[in-house]
Formats: structure tokens, sequence, C-alpha cells
């Protein structure tokens, strides 16, 4: 292949100059990266999220750190990154305690519990010393009508936690494959750890406005995993993400249909998706007044978001919502049955809520006369 052949194919936004400089690297340095299938990994500057060259060629990777990025990328994964496994900023510390004693956390008291845990990743598997956080894409290829019942789109399709976790598995396996005798845990919303934050330190992206992490050029619609290793790797330092990706706009905290979502951050004992999926009793009248169609989560604070304008679906199969799911009517819905939920939501995080969870949903939502606002 030569350099002239190559096609190439940036997803997201990207300046000119900044694109003109990735396409010198190649054609000066092609040696210092490598193809897998589709997907590429810069060893120079920042990462390029996707990569499609018309002929696929295999070079060997620059150094370890790169390796693993480009394994976690013939996954399926959008970004990978890594972080030194620490104790937590004592700023980030201080805003979590302040939250939980506000009682923001609503009735979800497994926010307080194993807090050591929480604010310390090194606990979590004896001689961590390197996270390794990946995000994967879960932006729907076809979106419900605004007609139709909603569902946030992360539960569309099979249980999001498995899915990832499937994938961290055959990382971590990878990982041991490069580095004999290295002991790792996976984790997928499946342990006292701040994903996010630690996502940032990763150099994935910021926490935006809406507490979202937004992945520069990509948007928000992203699950987040967490590898805990026990090696050492070299180049775990992460990049430094903007800490101003939002400027001057707010549209999130104007779209959040209940107030939950503020300045200061979010009140869970207001915010739809807690309501309608851990929220265990009835969702209080002035809460349901403002449901819209919303049977399960609210996805309006990342609807409204200028960074998610240009998302791109996921190439995951496992996050396509089933058609017969596609397919219900508000009466189909009205009318489910326990057999029915068990058999149409087997494996899907919808499980999250249960039957009489959801059925206690469209019973409240059924009396919301918003329904035009979603």
């Amino acid at each position: 292949m030569t350099d002239d052949t190559a096609k190439l194919h940036f997803y997201g936004e990207y300046p000119k100059f900044f694109a003109q400089k990735k396409l010198t690297m190649i054609r000066k340095n092609r040696q210092s990266f490598g193809f897998y299938g589709k997907h590429t990994i810069f060893a120079y500057g920042r990462t390029i999220t996707r990569l499609q060259i018309g002929h696929q060629r295999h070079y060997p990777p620059m150094n370890l750190a790169h390796s693993i990025k480009e394994e976690a990328l013939r996954l399926g994964f959008s970004a990978c990154g890594f972080a030194k496994a620490e104790q937590v900023s004592d700023e980030v510390v201080r805003v979590l305690d302040n939250w939980t004693s506000r009682g923001h956390h609503s009735d979800m008291g497994y926010m307080e519990r194993n807090r050591h845990l929480r604010i310390d990743p090194t606990l979590l598997i004896p001689g961590c010393r390197t996270l390794i956080v990946v995000a994967l894409n879960y932006y729907p290829k076809h979106l419900l009508p605004k007609e139709k019942y909603q569902i946030a789109y992360y539960a569309y399709g099979k249980d999001y936690h498995r899915v990832v976790k499937d994938k961290l598995h055959q990382l971590l396996a990878y990982v041991k494959t490069c580095i004999p005798n290295t002991e790792g845990r996976a984790f997928c919303d499946t342990a006292p750890l701040l994903e996010r934050y630690w996502a940032v330190k990763a150099g994935l992206g910021t926490i935006g406005r809406n507490r979202q992490l937004i992945i520069p050029g990509m948007g928000s619609y992203f699950f987040l995993g967490v590898l805990a290793v026990t090696a050492e790797i070299n180049g775990a330092k992460g990049e430094k993400a903007s800490t101003n990706i939002c400027l001057d706009c707010n549209r999130c905290l104007k779209a959040c249909p209940t107030g939950a979502l503020t300045a200061d951050g979010i009140d869970c004992r207001r915010c739809l998706s807690y309501l309608t999926i851990e929220h265990r009793g009835d969702i209080p009248d002035d809460i349901a007044y403002k449901m819209g169609h919303r049977i399960y989560g609210c996805d309006a604070c990342q609807q409204v978001c200028p960074h998610n304008k240009n998302a791109h679906s996921t190439e995951e199969s496992a996050f396509d919502m089933p058609p017969e799911v596609a397919a219900m009517t508000p009466a189909d819905w009205h009318s489910l049955t326990e057999e029915r939920y068990k058999s149409l939501f087997k494996d899907s995080a919808i499980e999250r809520a249960g039957y009489q969870g959801l059925r206690r949903n469209i019973t409240a939502m059924n009396g919301s006369p918003s329904k035009d606002e979603d």
C-alpha cells in the first residue's frame, strides 16, 4: 500500500490543521502505529478515534500502552486511556461527601457504603497500580418515534453490564499475554468506583454541566468500563482535557423536565432517571406530571447537548432494540403481563426497575399532560 492509496475517514470534528498534522505523521512515520481492521491508534500526539484505510496491513505497535489501546479498539471500544491508581483528590471527596450529606443521592444507600473503596481504587484489588479506562458507544441506530412511549437510549438493547464486562475480560486476557503474572478485575458500574472521574484522569474527556463524561468530537453517549490491574503501564499518564468544555451553554439545565439538574449538581430526588429506575416507592405527583412519554429513564440533558449533535450510531449489535419492543403501542405497554415482560426484557437493563416498577411508571406517566414536550 502506498501513502497515496490510503483512504482516511475522520469521525468527530477536528480542526483542519490538526488533521493535516496527523496525515503528515502517517506518511512520515508509518511504522509507529499498527492497523487492526478498521481501527488504529496514533503513536504521536492525541488519539484519532477511528481510521479506515483502503488496504489493511499490520505494523508492530510503538509501545505497550498503544498496543493495549489498539486491542481495545479492535474489541469495539470507542476510546481507551490509562490512569495511575491512587486516592482521588481531596476536592472530589469533599464534593461527594457534600452531595450525600444533603440527601441528593435519595435512598441509594450504597452511595454512602464502602466510602473508603470509592475514594481509593487501590483497595479494590491488592497491588493495583493502573486503571485502564474504556468507553463504548451506545447511541442507537434508530430512535423511537416521539409519539411512542420512551425508553432511555442506554436500555434499548442488552444489559450493558454484561456486554462491556465481556469485552473487558477479553482485554484483560490480552494484557496478561503482554505482561505475564498480571492480575486484574473488570468493572462496569458494578463496584464503588468513580468511573467518570477516572475517565477524565485517563484523558478520555471531561465532565460537562450535565454531569456526563463528554468525549471531544464524540459526545456523551458512552458506557464506561475500568480494568484495575497490578501492572504499571508506562505512558499511563492520561491527557489533560479542557475544563471549560461547556463555555456559557446551559441548555441541559433548562431542558431538565423536573429541575433536578442545577449548576450545583443533580438532586436524585427529582431526577426522572433515578425515580423510574432505582426508586422503589411511588413517583411524586408533581414529578409524574412532567414525565411526558418517558416510562424508563430520561435523556433530556444529553439530547440537547451540542456535543451530541453529530453523535454516531453504535456498531455494537447487542445494543439494538428488539423489533418486538420497538413495535409496541401504548395499548401494548398498558396490557403488558409479567410473563411477557420477562420474555421481552430478559438480559435487558430494564430488568433493573422490575415488572412492578415499570407498571408504576406507565401508570404515573399516563396522568402527565406534557406528553408532547419530549
